[in-house]
């Protein structure tokens, strides 16, 4: 599918959606955050084996929020804050966390190619998601705060679950820069790419992901996004659950045969 702002391309197992607005450093409007509601619905109806999300061109992943006197958003905020009117400023985040939340909630593993610049909620976009491969010259950037805002396409709790308190603390009250090395030292990416390379090697990573079972990829999936939210008692619970239930789909008389007979397994998709 192809639009003015997003691109959903699929290779093979592999679905990859390319936010398209270099021009704009492909920051979100009102437009985009709706476009890419319309993108999940159609990745929800023919679920891939797994999802990337990367920026149009080589210079930017997304710089969040696009703060322009042209977006009908920003007006909102401005009305909002001069008014000092909670209602209109919830109904706001709300409109965005309902895209946002739509997407990360996909039930396969969602990989983010940051290729360049992530700000504000592009940072927090690419932080909600499943995994992280960065360019050696991209940035992150968790911006908000320089504008008198705060995280609030989710990114700030997941940043604090990935990180840590005191190293988000530090990121989000900052507002500072984050190369790739310091993001990789954190914890905050998976990997460094070669230059020029993230996508490329973000499809690679999903191929691989691609060949395994995709109950148990979804099964093991469900149970991390979880973790953070979940005692460790519960979360043992569950995962015995887990792991019972998918036993008993079937799915490992695929993977365990294969095993047994020396050879590559092929597993049916989820119907």
């Amino acid at each position: 599918m192809k639009n003015d702002s997003i691109i959903l391309e699929r290779k093979g197992k592999v679905a990859i959606v390319t936010i398209n607005r270099p021009q704009k450093r492909n920051a979100f409007d009102e437009g985009l955050f709706l476009q890419l509601k319309s993108i999940t619905s159609e990745i929800t109806s023919s679920l891939p084996r797994a999802v990337i999300i990367t920026g149009a061109g080589d210079k930017s992943f997304s710089a969040g929020f696009d703060v322009h006197p042209e977006n009908p958003m920003v007006k909102r905020i401005i009305d909002a804050a001069a008014a000092h009117d909670l209602d209109p400023a919830q109904s706001l985040i709300n409109a965005i966390r309902e895209s946002v939340d739509a997407f990360v909630s996909l039930p396969v593993p969602l990989i983010a190619a940051i290729n360049g610049l992530a700000y504000g909620g592009g940072a927090e976009l690419a932080t909600r998601c499943d995994m992280r491969v960065m360019d050696p010259d991209a940035v992150i950037c968790f911006s908000e705060t320089k504008l008198g805002l705060m995280p609030d396409w989710g990114g700030g709790a997941a940043l604090t679950r990935l990180i840590g308190h005191s190293r988000a603390a530090d990121l989000i009250l900052t507002g500072r820069k984050v190369s790739a090395d310091e993001a990789c030292s954190l914890g905050l990416v998976n990997k460094i790419s070669a230059k020029g390379n993230a996508l490329n090697e973000s499809v690679a990573i999903a191929e691989k992901i691609a060949q395994n079972g995709p109950r148990a990829i979804k099964s093991s999936l469900s149970l991390i996004r979880q973790s953070a939210n979940t005692t460790s008692s519960e979360l043992l619970k569950q995962e015995a659950l887990l792991a019972a239930e998918l036993i008993s789909s079937g799915e490992c008389f695929y993977g365990v045969g294969a095993f047994l007979e020396k050879r590559d397994p092929s597993f049916p998709d989820i119907e």
